[in-house]
């Protein structure tokens, strides 16, 4: 596989990521819906063995059943979230096409990356965002990093294959 391939593979990698993140953020109470009955299902080892963890998403869903019962328009927000996701997606199309001429949104996506993690830490405690929950939100931009650092390692790669040495005009006869 050449350098082009594997670049575009990780651009995808990362652009699917988004796309999955920004369509799931639209559903929010059927997915938690689903994840409680899971979660309480009779096979479930989850309410034995990892309580806090059960306790916290029967919380989030009670609060997304009545913020969405009684204050719908603030599903709105995470609307926009999920749009934002999808709309940076479409912004990776410019690297797929030429992936040394739109590096910069490659890096872009990188800081953004790095940029979850205060933003974790700093809204998650705000919010009462349980730790083990903010841990979960930083790991997303820790693999959002990963296909982009691998696709700018390949980027860089493929400039220097398709840098040119200057070319150097001789001196004028007679100056």
């Amino acid at each position: 596989m050449g350098t082009l391939t594997r670049v575009r593979v990780w651009l995808v990698v990362f652009v699917v990521g988004l796309v999955v993140s920004g369509v799931t953020a639209f559903p929010l109470e059927s997915e938690t819906r689903l994840l409680v009955r899971l979660i309480h299902a009779d096979w479930s080892p989850a309410p034995e063995h990892l309580p806090g963890l059960v306790d916290w998403i029967d919380r989030a869903h009670q609060g997304i059943v009545a913020t969405n019962r009684d204050y719908p328009f603030m599903a709105y927000g995470t609307d926009w979230l999920a749009f934002a996701h999808l709309v940076i997606a479409v912004a990776f199309w410019g690297p797929l096409r030429d992936p040394v001429r739109n590096i910069w949104v490659v890096h872009f996506g990188m800081i953004s990356c790095v940029a979850v993690v205060p933003l974790a830490l700093i809204a998650g405690p705000v919010r009462g965002i349980p730790w083990g929950w903010q841990i979960i939100d930083i790991s997303f931009g820790v693999f959002g990093l990963i296909p982009l650092f691998f696709a700018e390692r390949g980027i860089r790669r493929l400039a220097a294959q398709t840098a040119r040495p200057a070319v150097v005009a001789p001196a004028a006869v007679g100056a």
